[in-house]
């Protein structure tokens, strides 16, 4: 007989298992663009090489796509009953930052509050002290305190756990507090991957930013040697049309291809 190994998984793990069930449910439609950032990462190095505090990419684009969104507020929005919006002033953004724990490298979301209003070194400091905070089971989003109810939520069986998201998302104030109103996740900050890929979620906009990578793209005309970022941008139709989608995205990218705000 062949040899095998078992390994249990972390508890959070659990957790991302029962989003992805209910995420599959969402009526996003998704986007795939691919940008041109080379002049926003050399406007980064410039800082980095004259500032102690130093900036990321990723806390940049978190900061760029905040900004962003507060103009375009019906992006980030909740569907509140059958046919009412809640939007929420502040952009509370959810982001992945791997762990270690008991030896496995686990994903985490670390909920970034007021990303619209505070620092690109703000953000950068936020992440930097959660890659570097112990990671416990019992954690599901990381600067949060687990609350009794969620210390039971591993606990119990598959269908009581995904009422909970069901319920979370019929309550968005109640969402909007334990997840935020933006999910980002970055497969580019753990390895390095050509093309796209497309996430999985629950919240009314959600993006995936592979590796950047160089390759050959038309500028003024002339082929030059660029970098490129591929993004995957999931926007839920309940709450926003196509041609308000189609407006954001191209702020969007003009946005993060023009380095806002370095």
């Amino acid at each position: 007989m062949t040899k095998y190994k078992i390994y249990k998984f972390p508890q959070s793990r659990i957790a991302t298992i029962d989003v992805c069930e209910i995420g599959k449910q969402k009526h996003h439609v998704t986007g795939l663009i691919e940008l041109d950032i080379s002049k926003s990462r050399e406007k980064i190095r410039d800082y980095n090489r004259n500032n102690s505090n130093k900036i990321s990419f990723t806390a940049w684009i978190i900061y760029v796509i905040s900004h962003t969104i507060s103009q375009y507020e019906t992006a980030s929005s909740y569907l509140n009953g059958r046919n009412k919006l809640i939007i929420f002033e502040d952009i509370n953004v959810s982001v992945i930052v791997e762990k270690d724990l008991n030896g496995q490298k686990v994903p985490i979301p670390l909920l970034i509050e007021k990303a619209n209003e505070i620092s690109i070194e703000t953000i950068a400091m936020l992440i930097n002290d959660a890659k570097d905070k112990p990671l416990t089971n019992n954690d599901i989003v990381l600067q949060k305190k687990a609350d009794r109810l969620e210390k039971i939520y591993y606990f119990l069986p598959g269908f009581m756990r995904r009422y909970f998201w069901k319920y979370l998302l019929r309550h968005p104030k109640l969402a909007y507090t334990k997840m935020g109103n933006v999910a980002i996740t970055s497969i580019g900050m753990m390895g390095q991957v050509k093309g796209w890929f497309i996430p999985i979620s629950i919240h009314p906009i959600c993006f995936g930013l592979s590796s950047i990578i160089k390759k050959p793209t038309v500028v003024d005309d002339r082929i030059e040697i660029r970098e490129i970022l591929n993004m995957s941008i999931l926007l839920d139709h309940d709450v926003i049309d196509g041609a308000q989608m189609a407006r954001f995205i191209n702020k969007l990218s003009k946005n993060i291809e023009n380095g806002l705000n370095l």
